[in-house]
């Protein structure tokens, strides 16, 4: 669980970094430099014999979608909404891990899918006009393909490494990051039209990029998903929900969102976060009985 715990900590600043330090500069390219960067702090401890060449590819591929598709729908949702609400609407990570888990081993439940249309309710509640209705559910989708993406990487993971105890963590990672930047560079050429590498980034924005690709992405994943090998299906899944309240006052507060909003979106954003944390509930209280 300590693993989890120390995540949730370096996570919770890093939707305030990208929404301020990061501005103007294409996020796509940012998330690439990100990946790479984590591909390289970790190719040292690579070890390439433990592994069939069918689990290396299983290995690049579960990169590819927990990092890397993820992080392209993540980080294309600044475009739309501030960094606050990209926090806000990551809420739905453990709800999906719960459904994926459940669907993985036979088991059924309409409670989910009621939290799930909850928490599309609340963020129905946190239109501002300010945003525009396009805006804010271009944004909202495109955090619910990362969610999706995010939650079915955990729970693959955590079943594969499970079924391997012999191997560890450490020296598989780099296969991960691998699938995940090669993602992101294809995802940058095609979408973006730009080199995946930001060559225009000034000095703090590059040391931002490293502190995000070598904590944030690099140590930060791997700490995650080791902690997931620990841990229960629910713990994992209310763990994903911790970085919320913290990544969001971050943002408002350390980060300055909130001199931008008026009392009206602040009550509308109020409104909204307690339903979705009631459609997270619902789903906790429903898997706890």
């Amino acid at each position: 669980m300590q693993y989890l715990a120390l995540t949730t900590i370096i996570w919770a600043f890093s939707f305030g970094i990208i929404g301020s330090t990061l501005k103007g500069l294409d996020l796509l390219q940012v998330a690439d430099t990100r990946l790479w960067l984590a591909f390289l702090v970790f190719l040292p401890w690579q070890k390439f014999a433990p592994t069939s060449a069918l689990e290396k590819v299983q290995l690049i591929i579960l990169g590819a979608v927990q990092f890397g598709l993820m992080y392209t729908c993540y980080l294309s949702a600044f475009n739309y909404i501030p960094s606050h609400l990209v926090a806000l609407f990551s809420i739905m990570t453990p709800i999906y891990v719960v459904i994926i888990n459940n669907l993985k081993h036979r088991q059924w439940s309409a409670w989910p899918l009621l939290a799930a249309l909850l928490s599309v309710a609340g963020a129905a509640v946190i239109k501002t006009q300010s945003l525009g209705a396009d805006n804010l559910w271009r944004g909202f989708l495109l955090m619910q393909i990362a969610n999706l993406a995010f939650a079915l990487g955990q729970v693959w993971y955590r079943d594969w490494k499970l079924a391997r105890p012999h191997l560890k963590d450490v020296n598989l990672f780099a296969y991960l990051y691998l699938g995940a930047a090669i993602m992101t560079s294809i995802a940058t050429l095609l979408i973006s039209e730009r080199s995946p590498i930001p060559l225009e980034a000034n000095l703090n924005q590059w040391l931002a990029m490293v502190y995000l690709g070598i904590v944030a992405s690099g140590l930060g994943f791997f700490f995650w998903n080791k902690g997931a090998t620990k841990t229960s299906v629910a713990m994992l899944a209310t763990f994903n929900n911790a970085v919320v309240p913290l990544a969001m006052f971050a943002s408002l507060f350390i980060f300055g969102e909130a001199n931008n909003s008026t009392p009206e979106q602040l009550t509308r954003l109020a409104v909204g976060a307690a339903l979705i944390a009631s459609a997270l509930a619902i789903a906790k209280y429903k898997q706890a009985n």
